[in-house]
């Protein structure tokens, strides 16, 4: 008979949030109770304390999980084929496609969203303090190979990060889902990579016609 091994705790912890996660989405978060998440786990409320001291406190394991989801894809992104422009629209195009399609599709999530982002601050802080790094990063390989003028790659990023926030923030992409973010976002990072993109050729001038003489 195939039995199920002794879980440890991280263990049962993982499985507590992931089942408060199915639930917060089935339910919505303000209806769903501890003793809901205890009985579809098979155990009692009491049990779920011990391992989480509130629904609250569930809600911030669920949210560094995707905070933590959502820089591993950014790091992909950002290391990733294309040039350094390329690479950081899609950096910020992989948070934007998170949020999407983990918070966005069912309505039932947007309590959860609030209260994670109220009760988890410090761990989103640092979160876009990585993100802001990885862009750093590739801004400083694109400055070695000639692509971006000097500068410093922190202060751009804190910039791009700033312009960025509409497209990074499940509220905020909520808010205007029905607009074309995706190409809202590609026109607003590249718009300010120009600033520190290597100078290019100027444009040909249009060819000037010679003005028809007087009189034939």
């Amino acid at each position: 008979m195939n039995v199920r091994g002794k879980e440890t705790a991280d263990e049962t912890r993982e499985r507590i949030a992931q089942v408060a996660e199915e639930l917060f989405r089935r339910m919505g978060f303000a209806k769903t109770a501890v003793a809901d998440i205890a009985a579809e786990l098979g155990m009692s409320p009491a049990n779920v304390y011990r391992f989480f001291p509130s629904k609250t406190a569930i809600v911030e394991a669920i949210c560094q999980k995707c905070l933590t989801e959502s820089e591993v894809e950014v790091a992909q992104a950002a290391t990733g084929p294309g040039t350094p422009q390329d690479r950081i629209v899609a950096a910020y195009a992989s948070i934007l496609a998170y949020h999407k399609a983990n918070f966005l599709a069912e309505r039932r999530v947007h309590d959860m969203v609030q209260v994670a982002i109220e009760h988890n601050w410090q761990n989103i802080e640092a979160h876009k303090a990585r993100i802001a790094a990885m862009v750093a990063g590739v801004l400083a390989e694109g400055m070695e190979s000639g692509t971006f003028v000097p500068h410093v790659p922190a202060q751009v990023s804190a910039i791009l990060l700033g312009a960025c926030v509409r497209f990074c923030h499940p509220v905020l992409i909520a808010q205007n889902i029905d607009e074309d973010l995706e190409g809202q976002l590609d026109a607003t990072v590249r718009f300010i990579l120009r600033a520190v993109e290597a100078e290019r050729a100027p444009l040909a001038a249009p060819a000037r016609t010679a003005p028809a003489r007087k009189g034939g």
